[in-house]
C-alpha cells in the first residue's frame, strides 16, 4: 500500500505585478493558511518519505510556513506540472509515503485520474468541486510499487481546506 499526499501552494500575492509568476511570494492569507495546514499536515500523522516540490517561490514560502519536518527536493518539473509529468515523478519514487507539493490544475487534477468512480466518496466530492489554495489530499494506492501507478487505481482518503480549519480562510466575497 502506498500513501500520496497532495499539498497546493497557499494563496499568492497578486500585488507583485513587477514579478513574474514563477517569482511570486504569498499574501497575508497564504501566509496564515500555510501555517495552518502545515499544523494539519503533521497532525494528521503520516510519516512522510519523500517531499517533491515545485521551486516556485511561492511553493518554497509555503512549505517554510508550513514546516513540515521533511526537506524537500525541489524538482523544476512540477511548476505548473500536468498530471502526466506528475505521475513520471511518482512512478520513479522510493518509499511508502510521498508528498507532493506545488500547483493546480495538476494536483487537483491527479486526484480526479487516479480515483475510480467506485471509489468516489463524499470526499472526492468535496474535491472535484475545487482544490484551493493550501488544500491537503492523501491518497492511499494498493500497489507495491510507485512504477504501478495508473489512473482509477486510489482511494481519496483525507482532504482538508484552510476554510475547514479556520473560516476566516474561507472564499472572500
Amino acid at each position: 500500500m502506498k500513501k500520496l499526499g497532495l499539498l497546493r501552494h497557499a494563496k499568492s500575492d497578486w500585488g507583485e505585478s513587477d514579478k513574474r509568476d514563477f517569482d511570486r511570494g504569498l499574501n497575508g492569507r497564504g501566509r496564515r493558511g500555510a501555517a495552518l495546514m502545515g499544523a494539519h499536515v503533521r497532525q494528521q500523522g503520516t510519516q512522510w518519505d519523500r517531499l517533491v516540490a515545485s521551486p516556485a517561490r511561492r511553493v518554497k514560502l509555503t512549505l517554510e510556513s508550513a514546516a513540515l519536518g521533511v526537506e524537500p527536493e525541489w524538482d523544476e518539473r512540477l511548476y505548473l506540472a500536468s498530471t502526466d509529468t506528475i505521475f513520471d515523478i511518482l512512478r520513479a519514487s522510493s518509499g511508502d509515503a510521498v508528498l507532493i507539493a506545488g500547483h493546480n490544475p495538476g494536483l487537483g487534477d491527479v486526484i480526479l485520474e487516479l480515483v475510480a468512480p467506485s471509489k468516489e466518496n463524499a470526499l472526492f466530492d468535496e474535491a472535484k468541486v475545487k482544490f484551493p489554495t493550501a488544500a491537503f489530499a492523501v491518497l492511499e494506492l494498493p500497489i507495491d510499487d510507485w512504477a504501478d501507478l495508473r489512473p482509477e487505481c486510489a482511494t481519496l482518503v483525507h482532504f482538508k481546506r484552510p476554510r475547514d480549519l479556520d473560516a476566516e480562510l474561507g472564499p472572500e466575497d
